[in-house]
């Protein structure tokens, strides 16, 4: 029962996090309506603080449904096997991510470019971009793999791959459409994913 709640809460929040910044950061893109309504700085620390509560939500989530829902996955193989896979590809995960974040800067989380839309970023940024196309939401997504591994929760796999999926959903039809017209004007080039962040 309270693994079918925890995963109830783990879809409402992510749903949350990706329609809730997706709608306003279009908006914002479409209208300016926040700049306009709060000013540049004003409405970009307004927008942080509910997308971080999101994130929060999202993540506080997730974390929560793999240890109610843990043992739940059966495999043929032992299981200190299983958690030392998902130790070590969770690892690599959240290393890719710390390495992609680093490399777009602080405002990485936060779509900053859709508030200040002319912060320069170097066309061909060092790090992970040279190596993977989209690093943040795709090898940076494995320490949720990792962790349901770590539990060995079916629900978490599960949860994972929702998550990757929506993560990739809200990539293509905000933050692309962002970066595409950022290209058409000239005003600066960035990698495709994060590539809002900046």
């Amino acid at each position: 029962m309270w693994g079918s709640i925890a995963f109830v809460d783990l879809l409402l929040a992510r749903l949350a996090y990706v329609v809730w910044v997706g709608y306003t950061l279009k908006m914002q893109d479409k209208e300016q309506r926040y700049t306009t309504r709060y000013g540049v700085e004003g409405a970009f620390l307004r927008f942080r603080t509910i997308s971080n509560w999101l994130m929060l939500w999202d993540s506080a989530a997730f974390i929560a449904l793999n240890l109610l829902t843990i043992d739940t996955m059966h495999l043929p193989v032992p299981r200190l096997l299983l958690a030392t896979a998902g130790v070590v590809i969770a690892l690599i995960g959240l290393g890719v991510k710390v390495w992609a974040t680093r490399t777009l800067g602080p405002q990485s989380y936060h779509w900053h470019n859709f508030f200040v839309p002319k912060v320069p970023t170097r066309p061909n940024p060092p790090g992970p971009y040279k190596y993977l196309s989209n690093p943040m939401y795709g090898v940076g997504y494995l320490q949720t793999y990792g962790l349901a591994l770590l539990c060995s929760s079916w629900y978490g796999l599960i949860a994972s791959g929702f998550m990757q999926l929506s993560i990739y959903a809200f990539n293509d039809l905000v933050e692309t459409p962002h970066y595409l017209a950022l290209l058409r004007t000239g005003e600066h080039k960035a990698p495709r994913d994060g590539l809002a962040s900046v």
